[in-house]
């Protein structure tokens, strides 16, 4: 009998990177995915960055319980290494799997699944490899580095996911070279501290030393780099995104506060004006270029005061899109004990204008885009485009999935293929 999996992901690209390697592994070892309430095994990797992520998840979990009650389910993610006996507890949940546990998750349920037994080296799952489009992906997400040791007082996410490991740079290659191979054409890099890479190795190295290895690694593909906080992005970093065509000329760079009453209190290590340098000087030698940022509203103590800076700075700013959290507690941490916490109903009214902000900062960027050619990926069922500054347009149909373009932005939602 062919096992049926679905795999249900939360929160950010670093699980999803891990989700893909399950899936590749699942896929190794003879199952087929399924929907979720047909499925004879159910993983969700959970996410605790929120509240409302972790409720969510919890959520999710009843849902499948209740319309699959044969299903067997099996948690893992931060949630479910945080609070490892209350995921537990949920109807349905047979395994519970911590971060560090992960890799070894279809390895440890395939014998109850009765899946077949594979053989697998450091570089990833054998067997036939994912391919652009299984599953709605067409970019690959890969994970080069997990842990975190900062300690910024609002995240619970260093004792979730350990002190910083990463993976060392023969076998990203070696990963990288497998899934070019597999017909991927864009990578993105991910890594929960990814500014830390390599700094754990023996010899040690650094970000830039990987993105320069792989700026000459001899396959046909380009390379996204997820987030990166604003101290880690060196001018090392931005002089290679912008002399060569092998990285994407799109960076998330998380401010969090215009604050810096507010940036001390959460433990970042930079100040607005430092922060605003280094956009500022990436703008002006990639105009083009897409630059995201976090913030965070309603952090304990914030006042009117402080919120104010948020307000001006960001309108001005070179920033084209805002991901905004509100403040949640996480128990455990520095920020959970600080006193002068903001009301619910203050916290969602200062990140809807937040959020406001972040639509025209997204709208202006695509104005000025307007009559540009981009190169592009094609997406879905190959009518939308996702640009090397990372818009997305639709245009006409007739090109298959995972094709490289060059697009002309003719209105903010629409391009014409020009080659």
């Amino acid at each position: 009998m062919t096992v049926k999996y679905s795999i249900i992901t939360f929160g950010c690209r670093v699980n999803q990177a891990d989700s893909l390697r399950l899936d590749e592994d699942l896929r190794a070892r003879g199952a087929v995915e399924a929907p979720s309430g047909a499925a004879d095994l159910v993983i969700v990797n959970t996410c605790s960055v929120t509240a409302s992520a972790d409720q969510g998840a919890r959520q999710t979990i009843r849902r499948i319980a209740r319309e699959n009650p044969s299903a067997q389910i099996v948690a893992t993610g931060c949630y479910a290494t945080r609070c490892a006996d209350e995921v537990a507890a949920l109807p349905g949940v047979v395994r519970v799997v911590r971060n560090d546990e992960k890799r070894d998750l279809v390895a440890a349920q395939a014998a109850q699944l009765k899946l077949r037994a594979t053989e697998e080296d450091d570089a990833g799952p054998c067997g036939k490899p994912i391919e652009p489009g299984v599953a709605g992906r067409t970019a690959y997400t890969l994970r080069v580095q997990t842990g975190c040791e900062e300690r910024c007082s609002y995240c619970i996410i260093p004792s979730t996911r350990g002190a910083s490991r990463s993976v060392p740079p023969s076998l990203v290659i070696r990963e990288v070279q497998r899934v070019a191979d597999a017909g991927f054409k864009e990578v993105a890099l991910t890594g929960v501290h990814l500014g830390s890479y390599g700094r754990d190795l023996c010899p040690a190295a650094s970000l830039l030393d990987l993105l320069r290895i792989l700026d000459g690694v001899n396959r046909d593909v380009r390379f996204r780099i997820s987030s990166l906080e604003p101290m880690d992005c060196t001018s090392g970093i931005v002089d290679l995104v912008s002399r060569s065509d092998r990285f994407l000329p799109h960076l998330h760079l998380p401010l969090q506060h215009a604050s810096d009453r507010l940036l001390e209190a959460m433990r970042r290590p930079y100040t607005l004006d430092r922060y605003r340098r280094l956009v500022d000087d990436i703008r002006a030698r990639m105009p083009h270029t897409s630059i995201g940022s976090d913030m965070i509203a309603g952090f304990p103590g914030e006042t009117n005061d402080d919120f104010a800076a948020n307000e001006r700075y960001l309108p001005s700013s070179p920033l084209t899109h805002l991901h905004v959290f509100p403040y949640s507690d996480r128990p455990g941490t520095a920020a959970s004990t600080i006193a002068g916490k903001v009301s619910g109903a203050v916290v969602r009214e200062r990140a809807a204008r937040l959020r406001a902000i972040g639509t025209e900062l997204t709208r202006r960027f695509h104005d000025a885009q307007l009559q540009t050619v981009r190169p592009g990926l094609t997406l879905e069922d190959g009518s939308l485009v996702v640009t090397d500054n990372y818009l997305k347009v639709r245009i006409a149909a007739g090109l298959p999935r995972n094709t490289r373009v060059r697009v002309r932005l003719d209105r903010p939602d629409f391009a014409t293929v020009v080659q």
